[in-house]
């Protein structure tokens, strides 16, 4: 067993709640089959994409 830190890290709170929304909208947004395999080659295509899925999951 590892012994207790001694010394504390400082961290930014508000920085670590911000990435921590971002990485949860991603692994939302990957269990879209058609973004996570990104079929659509056309960056026009995928981003309309990309914004479909994200208005359904913040509507649900």
């Amino acid at each position: 067993m590892l012994p207790p830190r001694k010394n504390q890290h400082d961290y930014d709170g508000t920085i670590y709640k911000q990435r921590n929304l971002l990485e949860r909208m991603f692994c939302r947004l990957k269990e879209w089959r058609r973004i996570a395999t990104r079929f659509d080659r056309n960056g026009k295509n995928i981003m309309s994409a990309i914004t479909l899925a994200a208005t359904v999951i913040w509507w649900l």
